[in-house]
């Protein structure tokens, strides 16, 4: 037994670690029969936000938790709760036809394909130089985690990639499903605006997302933290932001079709 451990081990760690990109191109391609699986699916989001001082403090704080479901590809969040209390009367009335509204139109628009952080990595590997490659076990499954640091020298079309020229950080794709199972993101350099003078996303600005398979073959974003420190013309903004999804579970579709929400 102790032979084939050793062999098992060996095997593993000779074998040649893909290329990131590569293996992103292999998850967005399967991104559409992800996106059709999700349709099926709701669940609950709690986002708590911490509004904060210059010197870190928190002196305000918001919690929302909302509904969440898919119509035709566009994502709907039927707020059902605000610092804890739930909605009832005008406001719950409000916000059902609010609701109502977004499902009738969505019904009527193209469909909307979520590339979410598919997409964002999609950006920021190409403005990158990837280094230190390993298998690590997360979740109790293996995941290849690569680092990147953003290349200055990277010719950047656009906003979005521009600042992907900012950030470092590291990114772990399940080594199974070939998903993006966790990343981690932050500034290493401040990053300005049409100069500065329109806004800066300030150096320490960071955000971690994970994401878990929840059946079907299908990964959701199961928590999302931030930390925002930035400056919008002349005003700063710093937050703290905490998001969990959970309680995943497949419901009717026919009721969506019919213009009604999942029921609680």
């Amino acid at each position: 037994m102790m032979r084939l451990f050793v062999f098992v081990s060996l095997a593993c760690a000779q074998t040649p670690f893909p290329d990131p990109v590569t293996l992103l191109k292999e998850i967005q391609a399967n991104q559409h029969k992800m996106d059709e699986i999700r349709e099926n699916y709701t669940f609950q989001r709690i986002v708590t936000e911490d509004d904060l001082d210059e010197k870190g403090a928190v002196v305000k704080t918001n919690t929302q938790e909302r509904e969440v479901f898919f119509v035709n590809g566009h994502r709907i969040a039927r707020l059902v709760k605000k610092n804890g209390v739930e909605l009832k009367g005008t406001e719950e009335k409000n916000e059902q036809a609010r609701v109502k509204k977004l499902v009738e139109t969505s019904m009527k628009s193209p469909p909307k394909r979520r590339g979410g952080q598919v997409s964002m990595i999609g950006e920021i590997l190409p403005m990158a130089k990837i280094s230190n490659p390993r298998r690590l076990a997360f979740h109790d499954r293996s995941t290849l985690a690569y680092d990147f640091t953003g290349d200055p020298q990277a010719k950047a079309k656009g906003t979005n990639e521009n600042a992907a020229k900012k950030m470092a950080g590291t990114i772990w794709f399940d080594e199974a499903d070939r998903q993006v199972a966790r990343m981690e993101v932050h500034f290493y350099d401040d990053f300005r605006i049409g100069g500065g003078f329109l806004a800066s996303v300030q150096k320490g600005t960071m955000f971690e997302v994970e994401r878990s398979p929840i059946g079907d073959g299908l990964w959701m974003e199961t928590s999302n933290d931030q930390h925002v420190s930035a400056r919008i013309v002349v005003k700063n903004f710093r937050e703290n932001l905490h998001a969990r999804n959970f309680n995943f579970k497949k419901f009717n579709v026919e009721a969506v079709e019919q213009t009604h929400p999942p029921a609680k």
